[in-house]
């Protein structure tokens, strides 16, 4: 194999499977929605091979998916008050973004949520159904959550430009966390791995065994970024309501 083709980096190249234009719109397909997909794929097909011969006493898969599900639905209505019903949406962004993190850590796979343009595009949405839910909850009046009860009105100028920036960065900052945390970790693992192919043979056992233990420690930081992407998501949620 050639060494130019084991850079780090290349494992963040999106690449373009089947160019397709619609009215002038690039809508190809690339790397990006392939694993995307096969991460929907895999993660529905596993909850449904736990759940296909469910017992009222739980085998050991069956336990495994309801023990996931208790543990986003209290996830859910641990951060939003009376949550139940969006419990589905939760779990759904939990488990997507869950898929697309852990996708990438089988040899030869691509890490959508490596890609600031899906983790934005998530954020955004989030956001959105935020918004959404203040308006209709509100109306026009949830404009007034920018000025905070108490402050002198000749501080309002100022005071309210912070307010509107601040909620504006919700998303950014929800985007660019998971997008920089999966980025980082998956470059040092590919760093790692590409010392322990060039390394001499003798040494080479200490770069390749470094790359395990930061292969368990990725597996955890997809879990965990899965976690904080869907409390946060809850936390807008419930702000808004």
């Amino acid at each position: 194999m050639n060494i130019e083709d084991m850079q780090p980096l290349r494992a963040f190249e999106v690449q373009v499977y089947f160019p397709l234009q619609l009215g002038g719109v690039d809508v190809s397909v690339s790397n990006t929605a392939v694993m995307m997909w096969l991460a929907v794929l895999i993660m529905t097909l596993l909850l449904y091979a736990g759940m296909s011969r469910s017992r009222l006493v739980p085998g050991p898969a069956q336990l495994l998916v309801e023990s996931y599900y208790d543990f986003v639905y209290r996830l859910t209505v641990g951060n939003i008050r009376h949550g139940e019903r969006f419990v589905p949406l939760i779990f759904t962004l939990f488990t997507f973004v869950l898929g697309c993190n852990l996708i990438g850590m089988l040899p030869g796979m691509f890490t959508p949520t490596s890609q600031l343009v899906v983790t934005g595009t998530l954020a955004l949405m989030v956001f959105l159904y935020s918004v959404i839910l203040r308006i209709r909850k509100y109306g026009p009046g949830f404009l007034t959550s920018f000025a905070p009860s108490g402050v002198p009105v000749y501080l309002l100028p100022l005071m309210i430009p912070i307010e509107l920036l601040s909620f504006l960065a919700r998303p950014v900052s929800l985007a660019v966390r998971l997008f920089a945390n999966m980025t980082a970790g998956h470059t040092v693992l590919g760093v790692i791995a590409f010392f322990g192919l060039i390394a001499p043979w003798f040494i080479q056992w200490v770069p390749m065994g470094l790359s395990v233990v930061l292969y368990a420690i990725e597996v955890f930081i997809a879990l965990i970024q899965a976690y904080i992407f869907s409390v946060l998501s809850c936390v807008y949620i419930d702000d808004a309501l």
